[in-house]
């Protein structure tokens, strides 16, 4: 269950158990060979689908803890005391009140990584209401600029405020804290907010506001504005992606697709956009998604299909890289980044909560009568 390999194999985090950024910070940690241990509770909320098909809970092992018992929050204690680092994602001051607070917590383990994962934050005026990533990223800044000019922005998915600027942050804190506690020998809280990361997440478009080059939302080269970097639909009604940024790689969209450059207007002024665009789009619908691809994928265009998660699988490139990987017969992306000589496994799939009781336990110093004791007397299920 857990991996025999990666960069941060020999390290030891406690999940308590949550949904999204959570998971997906500790899948991170896991699939570079972190033993991550979730404590799940006796009687989880339902889920909308089978464990097996929860990707971001693989890599590790589940115990089930009454965490409203004395002696379920003594066991978990007592884990801390072993463990490197500790992820949780609940609202300000609810671990307090279950007595695994920071302070406790590092007066058991000095040396323990704390990390947080939160909407807003552990403090300030907004910390205690309730969230989710659309309103992170909408306070953040990020959400405004996504989408067309003139029309609603548009929702990137929960990619901005759970994944990037949640569980990235809190994976990206932790391991940050990890490296300062081996020279310290003191750990410390990493305090991971969707807020915060979603803003980190805008610097490079700050860095343009600030400069006054910031024309706003789908006005910019990147955000959609620009001809020679956008999605075109093409004879099939699929799509294809053109990121022609730079003059040579534009020169060869051209060429590639026989428009003249001369008789078009200068891309350099946004003004003429909507012309080049309205010229490009009749070019791309001549001819299906895949006719493009042969022509385009290998050319100086900077030029990709638009695939579905499926396709995307199947895309020689990332069949050639192992991009994907199956695991229980799932597909599913694979441990990111790499590494030359401390690669990650495999991973395993995620399992039902509480299911590696005595395995998980006698992996963190337990002895099988004190798991026996502690399932009789319903600490652990």
């Amino acid at each position: 269950m857990t991996t025999s390999s990666g960069p941060l194999h020999g390290l030891k985090v406690i999940e308590m158990a949550g949904l999204a950024p959570g998971p997906f910070a500790a899948m991170m940690l896991a699939d570079m060979g972190a033993q991550v241990l979730r404590i799940d509770r006796p009687d989880p909320a339902p889920r909308a689908m089978p464990q097996r098909f929860y990707f971001t809970d693989r890599n590790r092992r589940s115990i089930a803890v009454d965490l409203k018992s004395p002696e379920g929050v003594a066991l978990v204690q007592r884990l801390v005391g072993g463990a490197d680092a500790l992820i949780e994602g609940f609202r300000p001051g609810v671990m307090e009140r279950l007595g695994l607070g920071p302070e406790p917590c590092l007066a058991l383990n000095p040396r323990l990584v704390y990390g947080r994962m939160t909407g807003w934050g552990q403090d300030g005026p907004m910390a205690m209401a309730p969230g989710h990533d659309i309103n992170y990223i909408a306070l953040s800044g990020a959400l405004e600029a996504i989408g067309e000019a003139g029309r609603p922005p548009v929702l990137p998915l929960n990619l901005v405020g759970d994944f990037g600027g949640g569980g990235m942050y809190l994976a990206f804190g932790i391991a940050c804290a990890l490296i300062e506690a081996a020279r310290s020998g003191q750990g410390q809280v990493v305090d991971a907010a969707m807020v915060d990361g979603a803003a980190s997440l805008m610097t490079y478009f700050h860095g343009y506001r600030a400069g006054g080059k910031w024309p706003g939302r789908g006005r910019s080269v990147t955000g959609g504005g620009s001809p020679f970097y956008a999605v075109y639909e093409t004879k099939d009604g699929k799509y294809i992606s053109v990121g022609s940024a730079e003059p040579k790689f534009y020169a060869e969209l051209l060429r590639q697709t026989g428009l003249d450059q001369a008789g078009l207007p200068d891309r350099n002024d946004p003004a003429h956009w909507p012309v080049i665009r309205e010229r490009l789009e009749g070019v791309f619908r001549t001819r299906t998604r895949d006719e493009w691809c042969a022509q385009l994928e290998t050319s100086e265009t900077c030029f990709a299909p638009v695939l579905d998660m499926q396709e995307a699988a199947a895309h020689p490139h990332n069949v050639a890289r192992g991009t994907f990987i199956e695991v229980d017969g799932l597909l599913q992306p694979a441990p990111a980044p790499r590494f030359s000589r401390t690669p990650a496994t495999t991973p395993t799939a995620g399992v039902e909560p509480g299911v590696d009781l005595a395995a998980a336990l006698e992996g963190w110093g337990l002895q099988a009568g004190e798991i026996q004791a502690l399932a009789q007397a319903g600490t652990v299920a």
